[in-house]
């Protein structure tokens, strides 16, 4: 490989996640390449300005407080806040079968809010622009076509012909991963046959920073608050799952009648709706690697789990990936281990696998739960609600792990 030029790390894939990643290595000292198929100026690109008409991404992501305190640390949170972000300070779910429901309040916990929903491109333009000035070398606006093992080091190759090496590879390339698929890491995964649509709308009444989930037979129906640069509280994002079939027909109406239809699935909660965004449809699929490592080679974020959105932690997932490693690897970096070494892999892998799986398992059952209509079930699941909110503590130790805060 003495033609090949040789970092302590690569991390493929340039999204939240493995931005985050190389940031917080290059800053322990390692020397780090950031391969990334888009452009370098797209990137960088700032969000359109919010006037008459949203003009929000679609993809939006509730950042959690461990994951904003990750962020901070990175000295990325202040760019994020800096531009357009709504923290919320509330959370109401509820059975639209039956009569249960459910409050979390930051004020409970002595927080100022319980996340922040931050437009996903607002987040990788905040990381990029570190980058810019950090240690990472950017390889940007070029495919990885292939991954191997040469001795003690992984190559990749490049679409452009280059050859890249290092002593560990980090996949953030995510959910259809084909550096994954490369090494040869299988996973577990099955699809939902369900669809989440995703789009903006402007609402009569105000969110007042709550972010609303209705849970039904064929899927969660959920309100994100957004923010725009003039404080207008009339904008939410939504993300509705749906059966496959449903999701379609849903797809395929006018404006009028989507947001007629919008309107009887979150029972008329925040008042009449208006249409602002394009809509898209993107599939649900869970999937989970079988391991997370192999020599020289590590998975983080959705590469190596995606979860249905119903509770909004994908995104927060991948970032406790990248806290974890970044502890590991600052620990191998102070004993002098190298970046590869395996038992500072092994414990990534130990420590993450866990945490994903469990939460990936307490998702689904919620999905299943909610999902069946046995009047049985129906009856636990509101009796349960109701019970629940009316237990202060232990209600706000579930919203304090969700939101990642040591309880």
């Amino acid at each position: 490989m003495s033609d090949t030029k040789v970092f302590d790390i690569l991390v493929v894939g340039g999204g939240m996640t493995g931005t985050a990643l190389a940031l917080g290595l290059s800053q322990q000292g390692w020397q780090v390449g950031l391969v990334e198929a888009g452009e370098r100026a797209a990137l960088l690109q700032a969000p359109v300005t919010v006037k008459s008409v949203a003009d929000f991404e679609p993809r939006v992501s509730a950042i959690s407080m461990a994951s904003q305190q990750l962020l901070d640390s990175l000295g990325a949170w202040q760019g994020v806040v800096a531009g357009r972000h709504c923290p919320y300070q509330g959370m109401t779910v509820w059975d639209g079968d039956g009569t249960g429901r459910i409050h979390f309040d930051a004020a409970e916990l002595q927080a100022r809010a319980l996340g922040t929903i931050v437009e996903n491109r607002s987040l990788v333009r905040a990381l990029f622009e570190l980058v810019e000035t950090s240690g990472v070398e950017l390889i940007d606006g070029v495919q990885v076509t292939g991954c191997s093992q040469e001795g003690d080091q992984r190559s990749i190759e490049l679409a452009d012909g280059r050859k890249l090496g290092a002593r560990l590879v980090i996949a953030a390339d995510g959910a259809n991963s084909r550096l994954r698929q490369w090494v040869g890491l299988p996973t577990r995964e099955w699809d939902y046959d369900q669809q989440a649509i995703v789009c903006t709308v402007r609402t009569a009444q105000s969110h007042g920073y709550t972010a609303w989930q209705r849970f039904s037979q064929t899927g969660p129906l959920a309100f994100l608050p957004l923010a725009t640069e003039n404080n207008d509280e009339h904008f939410c994002s939504i993300v509705w799952s749906q059966d496959t079939e449903e999701a379609r027909r849903l797809m395929a109406l006018d404006d009028a009648a989507f947001t007629a239809e919008l309107e009887r699935a979150i029972e008329r909660e925040l008042g009449a709706l208006e249409a602002v965004s394009k809509r898209f449809a993107f599939p649900l699929r869970q999937r989970h690697a079988k391991d997370y490592i192999a020599p020289g080679f590590a998975l983080v974020g959705d590469a190596a789990h995606t979860i249905h959105p119903l509770a909004g932690q994908g995104a927060n997932l991948g970032y406790g990936d990248v806290r974890v490693l970044l502890e590991g690897l600052a620990k191998a970096k102070r004993s002098g281990l190298s970046p590869a070494n395996e038992l500072v892999l092994a414990r990534y892998q130990r420590r993450r696998k866990g945490e994903n799986l469990a939460m990936m398992v307490a998702m689904e059952g919620f999905k299943q739960l909610f999902g069946r209509d046995e009047l049985p079930l129906r009856w636990l699941r509101n009796t349960g609600m109701r019970w629940l909110d009316g237990l202060g503590p232990i209600k706000n130790r579930i919203a304090a792990e969700a939101m990642g805060l040591d309880v």
